[in-house]
């Protein structure tokens, strides 16, 4: 199986379970642009019609903005600001968050 299609079947067992929170460790790393994008499309998917509650983990910042709600910028295991992506964009509350997120 293909990187995508055996990703896709793990996300498919979970969602089996009708879990209420479904927790996605870096599920896009080692794709290419375009199967990352098809992932990121399909999950958004699956969020809005099954309402599941999701965390992705993710090193990636345009990652983490495109695809979430909220956001939570962490840093040694500290969260070091929790809000909208707009809001962490926008207004960072620390120099990490800013430099993170490319605003500085």
């Amino acid at each position: 199986l293909s990187t995508v299609t055996r990703r896709m079947v793990e996300i498919t067992c979970m969602l089996a379970l009708e879990p209420r929170v479904l927790l996605l460790d870096e599920p896009f790393a080692a794709l290419d642009k375009n199967l990352r994008l098809d992932m990121q499309i399909e999950i958004r998917r699956i969020q809005r019609e099954l309402g599941v509650t999701t965390g992705l983990v993710t090193h990636d910042q345009e990652e983490a903005l495109s695809m979430s709600d909220r956001i939570v910028v962490l840093a040694e295991g500290r969260a070091e600001q929790i809000g909208t992506p707009f809001e962490v964009y926008n207004y960072p509350r620390t120099r990490f968050v800013a430099s993170f997120v490319g605003t500085l």
